[in-house]
């Protein structure tokens, strides 16, 4: 087993734990959702395209044309996926907004059958049950304690998150014939080209002031957080298997609700634990299979 800094398995969690310390900055940043995204995907794209340049690695340009459509479908639903899960950390706690967004498989699941043929299977059925389950638990419900006002709408942003993530996904699966880079260096940039128009068309300020502290907050969460992370995951994922992956992919939740709760004083308590341990512990089964599990 290679123990090396740069093996595939430390990149994959190099990029986890970077992935999961993302809500700390973005509720630091007094910018608008919508152009923390669309900064975050241009400065992304640029990063992954200097990398190719470095590589000498060229844009496969067929490939790009024959997935046109669903690249372009899923850097909408990128784009939003993003906004929607920084709003989440506005509204509630980075741990319930994670959690929430860790629907997401559960969704796939649900999908699967309709956008991909997939048959159900009886084990996933339990899995998404128990993931509903520990959402229930999670938001309160458990408890008679049901989610108001700013706790809802950050609970309903992290589902809607959820949502579109499950949507880049599942159309991601129906790309055929495109190298990982070219994807996600297309799904960014054009990500970041759809919410600056979403920003013109509402008429949403442009005007932003910030700090010094503050914008290396957001270049933090352009290049640190998308550019670096993004390519330390493709490089380790090149070379791992895809059950070590979808394992080591739940660092990122972990880290998130740990560090939430070190950093922002933020705790679950024993029903959010639970909900953590069902939402969490479901997906991850739902996943692995047969000789993976």
């Amino acid at each position: 087993m290679n123990h090396s800094l740069l093996s595939p398995r430390n990149r994959v969690i190099f990029s986890m734990l970077i992935f999961g310390t993302i809500g700390l900055f973005v509720r630091l940043i007094p910018m608008p959702s919508t152009l923390i995204a669309c900064a975050r995907g241009a400065v992304g794209a640029v990063c992954i395209f200097l990398y190719m340049k470095v590589r000498g690695q060229g844009i496969d340009r067929p490939a790009i044309r024959k997935n046109a459509v669903l690249l372009l479908l899923s850097s909408a639903a990128l784009g939003f996926n993003w906004v929607f899960l920084f709003e989440a950390y506005r509204y509630t706690t980075v741990a319930t907004a994670t959690l929430c967004y860790y629907l997401a498989p559960v969704i796939i699941t649900l999908l699967s059958p309709l956008a991909l043929r997939e048959k159900l299977t009886a084990r996933k059925v339990v899995c998404c049950f128990v993931a509903l389950l520990g959402m229930v638990f999670v938001s309160g419900a458990a408890t008679g304690g049901l989610p108001q006002g700013s706790e809802l709408r950050g609970i309903l942003w992290g589902l809607g998150s959820a949502t579109l993530y499950a949507s880049v996904i599942l159309l991601n699966k129906r790309m055929r014939d495109i190298e990982a880079e070219d994807r996600t260096m297309l799904q960014l940039g054009l990500s970041a080209v759809l919410m600056f128009m979403y920003v013109l068309l509402t008429g949403e300020s442009l005007s932003v002031s910030l700090t010094a502290a503050q914008g290396m907050l957001l270049l933090t969460v352009c290049v640190v957080h998308t550019g670096l992370a993004y390519l330390s995951y493709f490089g380790g994922l090149r070379d791992l298997k895809a059950a070590s992956a979808a394992i080591l992919s739940y660092i990122d939740p972990v880290a998130a609700i740990l560090l939430s709760w070190l950093l922002l004083g933020e705790t679950l308590g024993w029903h959010g634990a639970v909900g953590a341990v069902l939402i969490l512990g479901s997906a991850l089964v739902s996943e692995m299979g047969g000789k993976e599990r």
